[in-house]
C-alpha cells in the first residue's frame, strides 16, 4: 500500500462508527488489559532525557517521589526523591562523577542504600526509562519490564512525547482501545478508518484490534496502512503497523499515574514512536533525526491535545457516575 490521492467522502459524509464502538466491547478489552501483570514497572520518560551530566529526572509516580540519574558507567539509578538527611528535593541536585550530590548539604548518593535511603530498581530499554515501585504496583515483581518488540535501532527513528491529564491510567488505555473515533475526532490525521477485527480475549498478542486506516500526509495525499492494537499490560497499549507505509513501526502509549491514593487524579502519557520504513529516503531522515524528532513530537502532541480531553471527559463522567458505558 503506497501513498495515494484520496477522493473519499467529506468528514460529515463518512460512515458513522458509533454502532461498532460498543461501550461493552471497549470495557471488556480494558478489563482484560488491567488484569495483565506489569511486574510493578512504571514508565518515567525518554531514556535520552537522562544524561550522565547535569541534573537528574524527578517525577512523582503513584504518589511516590522518585529521582533517577546515571552513574559514572552510564547505568540508570533510581530511588526516593527526598534526601535521607533533611528531605531536600533531590530532583534539584546535580550529578557529579556519577553521584547525586544534594544541593542542601552535599550528601552524595551513588545509588546504593544509605542511611535509610533505599534504591528502586530501574531499567533503560534504549528508548524509555522505567522504575519498579513494588509498594505502588502491589503485584509479583519481575526483574525487568515487558518491553514491546520494536524495529532495530539501526533502522528506526525514535521520539518520545510526554503529556499530563486530569484522569486515571484506565482512561488513557480506554481511549487507545477505541480506534473508531480516529477519523471523526482527528480528521486532520486520519481518514477512511475501518475496524476489521475486534478483541476476542485470550493472551495479549491475540486480543487485538485490527484497523485499516489512511494516515494523512497532506490534505489530499494519504498513506493507507493496517494497524494492530494490543494491550500487553494494565497501563500500556501498542499500535504496530502490520502492512503498508512504515510497516513494523510501533507507537507505544504508556499511562503512568502521578497521584497517590485519595489525591486528585493526574496521569502522564508517555508515548514512544519508533518509526521504520523501507523507502530509500528514510536513511536520510534517520541521519537528520534531530530535525525530524521535533516534528514527530509535534504530531503526537496535537493528537494528545484532543485525546487527553477525551480521557479527562471520560474520567469526569465516571467520577460522577454518569459514564454511559
Amino acid at each position: 500500500m503506497a501513498l495515494r490521492l484520496r477522493r473519499g467522502p467529506a468528514w460529515a459524509e463518512q460512515d458513522p462508527t458509533w454502532r461498532d464502538a460498543s461501550p461493552a466491547l471497549i470495557a471488556s478489552a480494558l478489563k482484560r488489559a488491567r488484569a495483565r501483570p506489569s511486574g510493578n514497572w512504571f514508565v518515567l520518560g525518554a531514556s535520552r532525557d537522562i544524561t550522565a551530566r547535569g541534573r537528574p529526572l524527578g517525577r512523582t509516580v503513584a504518589g511516590i517521589e522518585v529521582v533517577v540519574w546515571r552513574d559514572a558507567a552510564g547505568r540508570l539509578r533510581a530511588g526516593p526523591g527526598a534526601c535521607p538527611h533533611l528531605g531536600a528535593p533531590l530532583r534539584d541536585s546535580p550529578v557529579h562523577c556519577g553521584r547525586l550530590v544534594c544541593h542542601w548539604h552535599g550528601l552524595a548518593l551513588d545509588g546504593e542504600p544509605f542511611a535509610g535511603w533505599e534504591p528502586f530498581p530501574a531499567y533503560d530499554d534504549g528508548v524509555l526509562a522505567w522504575v519498579r515501585l513494588d509498594r505502588a504496583g502491589g503485584e509479583e515483581p519481575t526483574p525487568h519490564p515487558a518491553v514491546p518488540r520494536r524495529p532495530p535501532p539501526s533502522r528506526s527513528l525514535t521520539t518520545v512525547y510526554t503529556g499530563v491529564g486530569r484522569c486515571e491510567p484506565e482512561d488513557i488505555v480506554a481511549n487507545r482501545l477505541d480506534p473508531w473515533h480516529g477519523a471523526w475526532f482527528h480528521p486532520y490525521a486520519f481518514a477512511d478508518l475501518t475496524v476489521t477485527q475486534v478483541p476476542q480475549g485470550g493472551d495479549a498478542a491475540q486480543d487485538a484490534l485490527v484497523v485499516d486506516v489512511s494516515f494523512r500526509v497532506t490534505r489530499r495525499v494519504v498513506a493507507p496502512v493496517r494497524a494492530v492494537f494490543t494491550a500487553p499490560g494494565p497501563r500500556t497499549v501498542v499500535m504496530r503497523i502490520a502492512e503498508g507505509e512504515g510497516a513494523s513501526s510501533v507507537v507505544e502509549t504508556h499511562a503512568t499515574p502521578l497521584h497517590g491514593a485519595g489525591a486528585a487524579p493526574r496521569t502522564a502519557v508517555v508515548e514512544a514512536v519508533v518509526a521504520a520504513s523501507g523507502r530509500p529516503g528514510f536513511a536520510l531522515a534517520r541521519a537528520a533525526a534531530p530535525l525530524f524528532r521535533p516534528l514527530l513530537r509535534s504530531a503526537a502532541a496535537r493528537l494528545w491535545r484532543d485525546d487527553l480531553a477525551y480521557a479527562e471527559r471520560r474520567y469526569a463522567l465516571r467520577a460522577r457516575g454518569a459514564f454511559p458505558g
